[in-house]
């Protein structure tokens, strides 16, 4: 392989496309499933099914915490898993520079790898596409997954109920803040790491506790701020939060207090929220903050019948003031 970089001719179909797919990708995905037919066949899942698809371009393709592989594998298990699915299968495409360097595509097929063996889903197809010089930052990838629902698990943004509770399965912010200081934009030195993490177990051991959960999403693109702006409009509710009860990491605390952003706007890659009756709130909790990625999950607020689409954030101080309903971009490219 030229180089050992990317070439236009492993994306041409011919025999360096195979020695791409054999070095890379069939190494670090094979399965029975796994397929070099046109599509994948698989067994007939019965019951309900979860389908889901979702495209990575972040930059850079490497931070602190993880890269591109495993944002894509989280990302898409998470988004399954928050309609109570469990991750079966995915395929992945890949878009690639002319000139990117065969170690670092290895290294992102390497902890996709790794990340999909955590939580047993198995990528069984893909593409590879190759780009000329400058049409590509490097390198994006897509991905579909489809996953089997829970029988007992019915969630969706318009369920959230008055009386609810409002929980998050741990701080805040900490994705879009490493993204951030790993641009070097700011000259900011820290060593805040992404929550980047695959929550299907997380996920599952919270309907151990009960099948009476409303709502689970996951706090990507415009963080927990613009999740619970979306929830509040889709379930015509009012959300009332408790600024003291969210929970932010110092050095995120840190970086925002000298940039000025809110951290609730900050995206997380590993972090849900979560809709549930307040009467099954502290179970909830107890149970998540046994587990590897929510040690610090907390009840942040509660649902209300006022205030219709609207977040009322209740202060340190004891006062009320509406949390800003997010515009444009804070910080683009994040996933």
């Amino acid at each position: 392989m030229s180089n050992n970089t990317v070439t236009l001719a492993h994306g041409a179909g011919g025999k360096q496309t195979s020695e791409l797919i054999e070095r890379v990708f069939k190494a670090h995905f094979d399965s029975p499933e796994f397929t070099a037919d046109d599509a994948a066949v698989l067994p007939a899942i019965s019951g309900r099914l979860a389908m889901t698809t979702d495209g990575f371009i972040v930059s850079p393709w490497k931070f602190n915490g993880g890269n591109i592989g495993k944002l894509s594998i989280c990302g898409t298990v998470n988004d399954l898993s928050c309609m109570g699915a469990k991750p079966l299968y995915m395929t992945c495409g890949f878009v690639i520079e002319e000139g990117f360097p065969l170690d670092d595509l290895e290294q992102i097929a390497a902890a996709m790898e790794k990340t999909a063996a955590e939580v047993g889903v198995r990528i069984v197809a893909g593409d590879t596409k190759v780009t000329g010089k400058g049409q590509c930052d490097g390198v994006f990838i897509n991905t579909t997954g489809v996953g089997q629902i829970m029988e007992n698990a019915h969630t969706s943004g318009s369920l959230a109920k008055p009386g609810d509770a409002v929980i998050v399965t741990g701080d805040v912010g900490r994705h879009g803040c490493t993204i951030l200081i790993a641009r070097d934009d700011y000259g900011i030195e820290s060593d805040v790491d992404s929550d980047c993490a695959p929550l299907w177990h997380t996920v599952e051991s919270m309907f151990e506790v009960t099948n009476d959960i409303h709502v689970i999403r996951d706090a990507t693109r415009g963080g927990v701020g613009t999740v619970l702006y979306e929830i509040a409009s889709q379930s015509s509710v009012g959300i009332t939060l408790d600024r003291e009860a969210i929970p932010v990491d110092d050095r995120v605390k840190g970086v925002c207090g000298m940039l000025g952003l809110e951290p609730l706007y900050l995206a997380c890659e590993g972090r849900l929220v979560i809709f549930a009756p307040a009467e099954h709130a502290d179970a909830l909790v107890a149970k998540l903050r046994e587990g590897k990625y929510s040690a610090n999950a907390a009840v942040i607020g509660h649902v209300t019948a006022d205030n219709v689409g609207k977040v009322i954030m209740e202060t340190e101080i004891g006062t009320q003031t509406m949390l800003p309903q997010p515009k444009g971009e804070l910080l683009p490219r994040i996933c």
